[in-house]
């Protein structure tokens, strides 16, 4: 019986500690596209996923991955400012992320959010408080562009994007660990925009996610550790970014906002959201988190902005957001 053609690339990564070794970028490429293809039997997908759960994904191998699945993501030409990525759902704090993006959204930026409900018990998700708040969650790329005309934002599900990736997030709790799709998802950006916004949830890898980003000649990103690993700024933490721009890379310490430690929210709901967006009830972290998010975009879509500029600007737009975007 012959050798199964993707033994090789589970043979790179497990020949032990000496024999093995990362996936080069058109090694990772080959691998990922025989997978969405599915061309892998299911038990070589999860002994490759494990294997490199445990190492660890390298830039390389990252770049090379979203490559593969962005050549088999049939989503059509469209004109995009900024791309969000959003796979981590919050269990803690309210999902003040969406507000800042819809303010964004407001302020004539064509903002596409794209992401993954549902993988890890406990969590509420983009995709579900979106469609709670009126915003259109695609079926299909119509959707998405009639949206983005119309609206200037929407949410496209992984699902539609991807469902080799989306079936591969949903075995989470068969693995009990996330996968290296929760890392390559984020760095998808499906319609190719200029300007990229994604949050790790370990600090440690936030280099590797610059890195890929380089790799895939991406003009301008910005990666940090946001609240419960959705690209929300924290205000009661120091904010430690790290940026692509035109090949050069980048960190940057934002401060604190507030001093102290939040309690848990008892309710993760759209009913707070709804209430900030339209009557400012608010408390002043939520509105610390969405101003400095906010602020982050800002500086990423224009880097002569110092931060006390962008949080200048950060303010401006959130007070000029339509109101009566989201209905009472």
């Amino acid at each position: 019986m012959s050798e199964h053609p993707f033994a090789p690339y589970v043979r790179i990564l497990g020949k032990g500690k000496t024999g093995s070794r990362s996936l080069s970028m058109d090694e990772a490429y080959a691998a990922m596209n025989m997978i969405v293809r599915g061309e892998v039997e299911d038990v070589q997908l999860g002994a490759f996923l494990m294997l490199l759960r445990v190492k660890e994904e390298s830039p390389e191998e990252l770049a090379g991955f979203v490559r593969a699945v962005r050549d088999n993501i049939p989503a059509p030409t469209l004109s995009v400012d900024l791309d969000w990525a959003s796979y981590a759902g919050k269990r803690r704090q309210q999902a003040w992320y969406l507000l800042a993006a819809l303010a964004l959204a407001d302020s004539g930026l064509r903002v596409v959010m794209h992401g993954a409900a549902g993988h890890t018990e406990g969590r509420v998700y983009s995709e579900q408080l979106l469609a709670l708040l009126g915003e259109t969650v695609v079926q299909d790329w119509q959707q998405c562009s009639d949206a983005l005309d119309q609206r200037q934002f929407c949410y496209v599900p992984l699902s539609l994007m991807s469902p080799p990736l989306q079936r591969i997030i949903a075995l989470r709790n068969h693995f009990g660990l996330r996968s290296p799709v929760h890392s390559l998802a984020r760095l998808l950006n499906p319609f190719r925009a200029e300007y990229s916004i994604q949050s790790i949830f370990h600090p440690a890898y936030a280099e590797s996610h610059q890195q890929a980003a380089a790799l895939l000649e991406q003009p301008h990103a910005v990666v940090f550790k946001g609240e419960a690993g959705e690209a929300e700024r924290k205000p009661e933490a120091i904010c430690r970014t790290h940026s692509v721009h035109c090949g050069a890379l980048g960190e940057q310490s934002w401060p604190k906002l507030i001093e102290g430690r939040q309690a848990w929210q008892e309710e993760m709901s759209s009913a707070p959201l709804r209430a900030a967006w339209r009557n400012d009830e608010i408390d002043d972290y939520g509105r610390q988190a969405i101003i400095g998010t906010i602020a982050i975009a800002l500086q990423l879509r224009d880097s002569t902005l110092d931060q006390h500029a962008a949080m200048n600007a950060a303010a401006d737009v959130w007070a000029s957001r339509n109101r009566q975007r989201i209905d009472s």
